[in-house]
């Protein structure tokens, strides 16, 4: 069957998802842009900046678990449509920061609130619901790769707004992007009114039953211990990359065009791996992602930044950047089923999450402390190898499976 003449059902869900999903993944990395202007115009500092990133990302991951559980109960729309208004909560309130405050609340609370009910592991498990079985790591791919492009036209707009006019405009330019994330919501939760496969998996048990059965799984418990590295290297780079170009003298522009060609090489990783997990072990293609990010990290920070060798960073991080999110969420779904999916890849996310938090914040601390980003970054090239090689050899060992629905 055609992939487009099976997804003709449910294509309106999916082109909300993924609209839902560009917008607030992408407004959200491109925070680091407003990082160096807003700090020295508010009066804070570089860390305490990082501070509402790094409780942003806790926030966030903390809620995923809690928001993906409200799904069962409230439906996915509702959901969605809440954590739209938060982030243009957000997103105005740090626009008219005028200290502490106002960033941590703005920045921190309300948008880290707001993911965890518009971003990945939302649209995520709004896709697999919409998706038949046999295309699912296919589609969970293609709404990954469309939420890349949030950053490949956001952080180029931040950046001329906010050269051109301040930062404050710059961030009211987002204002009027994240606008577009409510009819896109409201498009995405006509999945609530789809009915959910009858496949294998935790079905009509409670939230408690179904966070046991999810720790109590091997599989599960290493993947989400590998994901805190995945979140620590990534949160550090859209956090200090901007600062770190400033610091070496480089042209401002050129940490808004690394962005978005991060953004724009999201694509074809997210389809590529998406593609790859409808036919390869997804635990091991993980494992293979933190492996290369960490080469690619000690590569770049060894040499002394150009503008070709940072936009060559950018397309190779790019394409090994949200192609963990189709194999996360087809790895949930394969494990557990559907019907808490939005919970459990949640619980992962947390872990991921508490590693963002240390790459945003840390990297803060190591910075002010030391006067330079290199232990940061040989502290990230060291545990990415390290998860990554733990994660292959365990999915060499135990290849994926649903070793769970049995002991559920």
């Amino acid at each position: 069957m055609p992939l487009l003449q099976a997804l003709r059902p449910t294509l309106p869900i999916l082109i909300g998802a993924s609209i839902m999903l560009t917008l607030s993944m992408g407004l959200r990395q491109s925070l680091g842009i407003f990082m160096q202007p807003l700090t020295h115009d508010v009066g804070i500092s570089i860390s305490d900046f990082t501070l509402a990133i790094a409780v942003q990302n806790l926030a966030w991951g903390f809620l995923q678990p809690v928001a993906g559980a409200m799904t069962v109960r409230y439906g996915f729309r509702a959901i969605m449509m809440v954590g739209a208004l938060l982030y243009i909560a957000g997103l105005a309130l740090m626009a008219g920061a005028h200290g502490m405050i106002s960033v941590m609340i703005g920045a921190g609370v309300l948008i880290g609130t707001s993911l965890a009910c518009t971003a990945a592991a939302m649209a995520m498990s709004v896709a697999a619901r919409a998706a038949p079985e046999g295309v699912r790591s296919t589609v969970l791919g293609m709404v990954s790769a469309a939420g890349s492009l949030g950053a490949l036209l956001s952080a180029p707009i931040g950046q001329v707004l906010a050269e051109g006019y301040g930062w404050r405009i710059g961030l009211g330019g987002f204002v009027v992007l994240s606008l577009l994330m409510l009819p896109a919501a409201w498009f995405a939760g006509r999945i609530d009114r789809v009915p959910l496969p009858k496949t294998s998996g935790l079905g009509n048990v409670s939230a408690a039953t179904a966070t046991a059965t999810a720790f109590g799984n091997l599989t599960f418990s290493v993947m989400t211990a590998a994901y805190f590295v995945c979140g620590m290297q990534l949160v550090f780079i859209t956090t200090h990359l901007p600062s770190y170009l400033q610091i070496c003298g480089m042209d401002p522009m050129l940490s808004a065009k690394t962005l978005g060609v991060i953004g724009g090489f999201n694509v074809l990783g997210s389809l590529f791996f998406g593609w790859a997990g409808q036919r390869w072990n997804k635990l091991a293609l993980l494992g293979g992602i933190y492996v290369a990010r960490s080469l690619v990290l000690a590569w770049y920070f060894m040499l002394a930044p150009s503008e070709a060798s940072t936009l060559v960073f950018g397309a190779l991080m790019g394409f090994l950047w949200l192609g963990v999110g189709p194999l996360v969420a087809g790895a949930v779904a394969e494990m557990f089923g559907l019907q808490w999916q939005a919970m459990i890849q949640g619980l992962a996310f947390m872990s991921h999450q508490v590693g963002s938090f240390v790459g945003a914040y840390g990297g803060g601390l190591i910075y002010d402390a030391l006067g330079s980003y290199n232990m940061a970054w040989r502290i990230g090239v060291a545990v990415g190898l390290a998860a990554g090689i733990v994660q292959i050899a365990f999915a060499l060992i135990r290849p994926t499976a649903p070793p769970v629905l049995r002991a559920a």
